[in-house]
Parts: C-alpha cells; sequence; structure tokens
C-alpha cells in the first residue's frame, strides 16, 4: 500500500508520545476495571470503527457569498484520493471515500479504483447531483429535477442517477445516495402533493435500477435552497417515501438537516426500529445546515445518537449496519486536519457509548430512576476516551496524535508547490 506521509516520520511521532500515552491508557483501564470494564474490549471496538470520508470535503467550502481558495487545494479526483489516503494513514478510521458525480466522474472507473486501492482505500456510497446546473446540460433544473413539471428535465436528472449507478458499480460501490433541493420558494409555486408524487415516480425508476446488492439512501433536509417548501424536508417524509419504494430504499440523516434543538436521536431510534435507518451523514451545526466540524459544537447530542445506535445494534445484531460518512464544508481550516479531527469525535462518541451500562440503565428505566438514569448516560459521555482512540490509532499503523503528525510532515507545503491554484476549479463544487 501506499504511504502518502513517510511511514518512517510516523514511527518517530509515536515513539515521542509512546510512554506517555501508555501511562494515559493504564491509568484510564484502572478507573475502568472497576467499572467492570475491559479498556481493551473497547480499544478492539474502537479499532472497528470507520467513518467514509467526502471527496469534496478535502476541497474548500464556501458560503453563498464567496469562496476563499485554501493552499494546495485538490483539483481533481485523483488529488483528492491522495488527501484522502492522509486522513485515513493517520487515523486509521477513514478507509473509504464518498464520491459525488459529476465532479468526481473519471474518463476511466477502472483506473481510479485501481489508484484508490493502491492507496487502501475503497468507495462507499456514490452522489448523485441534480441541485446544479452543469455545463453543457440540456434542461435546467432551476424549477426542479425529480418534481419537476418538465418531463424532459425529470427524465435527466433519472438518467443521471442511474449513470451514478453504473459508475459506482465499476467502482465497487454498493449504495446511492439521492438529495434534491426541489422545493418551493412561494406559496402557490407548485402543488405540493403533485411535487411529491413526480419524486416517487422518479424514484421508482432509479430504485428499478439498483443492483441486488445495492441500497438507495434518501437525504432529507429542512430548508435551503427552497425556503418554503422543500419536498423531501423531514424524516417522515423520507420514511414514508422509503417504505413506498421497497426494502433497498433507506433514510439517511444528516445531523445539520434540522431545526435547531430537534432530537435526532429519537428519529435515529424511530428508523432503527422500523428497519429505515440507512445511514449518517456527521457534522455539527448551531443555527441550521452549518456543516460544521463534528462534535464542534455539540458532542453530547452526538453521543445520544451513537446511544440509540448502541442500542439499535444489540437489538438487531449483524443485521444493523448503518452507513456512516462525514458532511462537513471548511472555510477556514485546513480541511485535512477538521476531517482528521472530527473522525476521531465520531469515533469518540462511538466509544464511549460502548461505556454505558445497558443493564443497569434498562433497570433504572424499569424503576422510572429518571436522575440516574440520565446519570448513567453522563458517566459514559463525561469519560476521556482519548487514550482509547490513540491507542487504536498506534496499533493499526495510525498516528498517536494525528493533527500534530500531519504538521510535522510538510504535507500542505509540498501540495501547495505542486497544485498552484487555478481559477474556476474548485475541490469541493460547492459554493
Amino acid at each position: 500500500m501506499k504511504q502518502v506521509i513517510d511511514a518512517q516520520l510516523v514511527a518517530q511521532h509515536n515513539d515521542k508520545l509512546g510512554a506517555s500515552l501508555q501511562a494515559d491508557y493504564e491509568a484510564l483501564g484502572g478507573m475502568l476495571a472497576r467499572r467492570g470494564i475491559d479498556i481493551e474490549k473497547i480499544t478492539a471496538q474502537a479499532q472497528s470503527f470507520a467513518v467514509a470520508v467526502p471527496s469534496w470535503g478535502v476541497g474548500t467550502g464556501g458560503t453563498r457569498f464567496a469562496r476563499f481558495p485554501g493552499r494546495g487545494e485538490p483539483r481533481n479526483v485523483f488529488e483528492k484520493l491522495d488527501d484522502c489516503a492522509v486522513i485515513h494513514q493517520l487515523t486509521r478510521a477513514t478507509p473509504t471515500v464518498s464520491l459525488h458525480f459529476p465532479w468526481d466522474k473519471p474518463d476511466d472507473a477502472r483506473e481510479l479504483a485501481q489508484t484508490a486501492a493502491a492507496l487502501g482505500l475503497g468507495f462507499d456510497a456514490v452522489n448523485s447531483n441534480t441541485f446544479q446546473d452543469q455545463a453543457n446540460q440540456q434542461h435546467s433544473y432551476k424549477y426542479g429535477s425529480l418534481t419537476a413539471t418538465s418531463a424532459a428535465a425529470r427524465d435527466q436528472a433519472i438518467a443521471h442517477n442511474i449513470e451514478c449507478i453504473e459508475l459506482g458499480k465499476a467502482l465497487g460501490s454498493q449504495a446511492l445516495t439521492v438529495w434534491v433541493g426541489d422545493g418551493a420558494n412561494f406559496p402557490g409555486q407548485s402543488n405540493l402533493r403533485g411535487a411529491l408524487e413526480r419524486y416517487l415516480d422518479s424514484m421508482r425508476e432509479i430504485y428499478a435500477a439498483l443492483p441486488e446488492n445495492w441500497n438507495v439512501f434518501i437525504e432529507h433536509k429542512l430548508f435551503e435552497p427552497a425556503f418554503y417548501a422543500t419536498t423531501i424536508a423531514d424524516w417522515g417524509t423520507s420514511f414514508a417515501c422509503a417504505t413506498q419504494l421497497g426494502p433497498k430504499a433507506k433514510c439517511l440523516v444528516d445531523l445539520g438537516h434540522h431545526a435547531p434543538n430537534t432530537n435526532i436521536e429519537m428519529i435515529v431510534a424511530r428508523l432503527a426500529q422500523f428497519g429505515k435507518l440507512g445511514g449518517f451523514h456527521f457534522n455539527d451545526s448551531k443555527y441550521g445546515d452549518d456543516d460544521l466540524d463534528s462534535g464542534s459544537i455539540n458532542p453530547f447530542q452526538l453521543f445520544l445518537v451513537f446511544n440509540e445506535l448502541a442500542d439499535a445494534a444489540l437489538r438487531d445484531g449483524a443485521a444493523f449496519q448503518p452507513a456512516y460518512m462525514l458532511d462537513q464544508s471548511h472555510n477556514v481550516t485546513d480541511p485535512i486536519e477538521s476531517l482528521m479531527n472530527s473522525a476521531a469525535e465520531v469515533q469518540r462518541a462511538f466509544v464511549q457509548s460502548a461505556l454505558v451500562d445497558r443493564a443497569e440503565l434498562a433497570g433504572l428505566q424499569e424503576q422510572n430512576d429518571v436522575l440516574q438514569s440520565a446519570q448513567v448516560l453522563k458517566r459514559a459521555f463525561r469519560t476521556d476516551v482519548s487514550p482509547i482512540l490513540a491507542m487504536a490509532r498506534l496499533r493499526a499503523g495510525g498516528a498517536a496524535d494525528p493533527v500534530a503528525c500531519y504538521r510535522a510532515s510538510g504535507y500542505r507545503d509540498r501540495v501547495a508547490s505542486e497544485r498552484p491554484a487555478k481559477a474556476g476549479v474548485s475541490g469541493s463544487g460547492i459554493v
């Protein structure tokens, strides 16, 4: 496997931190042992965790007002893979990449798959794009794509999604994520029921093109760019559509796509209960769909989401396999650093959820002991599992401190000289 960061540098970095990490790990192990928890078992669970990196996430994002290009940002899908490989090499938690078409459409899918494999990467769900008009596109999506009143525009959007499936098959992906910005900005602009009927008709054609072992993930979003009425605005609409389409249709939950103070963990529980939880796009938000770094604003909510996922895994066993992906926009930070930190924060919540004493919690809930039930969760959340995360990375060949190791490598300076900024070319596709 090709090492993007020099392996000797990573080893030297780990040697410097090894003694301190071992001491912290043993201290945490002793504390957990007094609670009846085997730290080695938890570390093994940490090593099993994986979250996909979005190809567009390694580029610089932006807002509706401006975009400020970053140093050495990737200019094509192959450079994106190099950046994604750095993240996985140092965190050992991001073995797959989620591609977005047509931003990442390769001339040769086989070449792209071989390049990824050489970097130790695979491909997660592929994503379609019918929320932007592309160069030389015949029909505009200004007034909708899968829900458009124009049959030609709908057919074009359907064909694009089917093309994404074919590309995904060639790359070894097994899922298609469909998000549409379709909706209305004015009352009366569209027939609300009719728009959803057209969406379902379009999705039925896409669903019929899915291979036997594939899923389609329906992503909902409360608002933007449709500010009055978004066609797939909430988990209820997503659930209803997934149910109408069939067993290969699942719901995808983006943590930023909800109104402030929404109980997202309850949505997770409901979708898992009815077998329609397909996966997650992890990020964080303060006001709306901000796409901030995961765990940067509300780490407790992230933990509560994983608490429900841990409960679902116990109830449903091996059949419960939701797809995990980061989905963030990095405007003022180095995207590689933000994605490494975010992968660690999502992994942290996963590990903390494994510390919850399920038997004790069930007993307290049965007794209606409200305060102590909450304290069982808080005890797990307050436990600093950083030594477990670092040890899991170390044992898997990653970096004990990924950001420090990355900075010491000089990777950003190197690619900045190799990738001069090019006007009009974005590494993310999102402005």
